[in-house]
């Protein structure tokens, strides 16, 4: 069973100090612990390297571009990084269209998109009311941690 992270979930494991970084160091660990294989896109890369080398001062990591990228590979080397497929886009289109998205709401929908074009059902979010128009399971942390799995 495959699951893709959130965004949101890949920030806030890469930074210990966070509250909610040991609910998501447990979630992953258990979904792995169930088989669960996870995954993320080239999307999510690409956000977690706007956080991680934007200033603190403007809610990011503050981290020099080679931190950075030693962090990424160490995140490549432990998930499954799916590729850009053909069809996302025309996905993404589609479903834009079919539920009216708006603004950044966009940026989750083409998660979505990826998620269909590599026929994954599964999605680990702190934010699950950001994908609730969209027929995928939507776990959080704290779902996990109390006993939900993915279907």
């Amino acid at each position: 069973m495959r699951v893709l992270l959130d965004t949101n979930i890949i920030i806030r494991a890469a930074q210990p100090n966070q509250p909610t970084w040991a609910d998501i160091s447990q979630a992953l660990t258990t979904l792995v612990a169930h088989g669960c294989s996870l995954c993320v896109v080239p999307q999510n890369i690409y956000e977690f390297w706007v956080v991680a080398t934007r200033p603190q001062t403007l809610n990011g990591f503050g981290l020099t571009p080679t931190h950075a990228k030693a962090l990424i590979d160490g995140m490549i080397d432990k998930l499954s990084v799916l590729r850009d497929e053909r069809g996302i886009l025309d996905l993404w289109l589609s479903l834009v269209d079919q539920y009216a998205v708006e603004g950044k709401s966009a940026h989750d929908t083409r998660l979505v998109a990826a998620m269909q074009r590599h026929s994954i059902a599964n999605l680990l979010t702190i934010n699950k009311s950001d994908f609730a128009r969209f027929p995928i399971t939507v776990l959080t942390p704290q779902e996990v941690n109390a006993g939900s799995t993915p279907t």
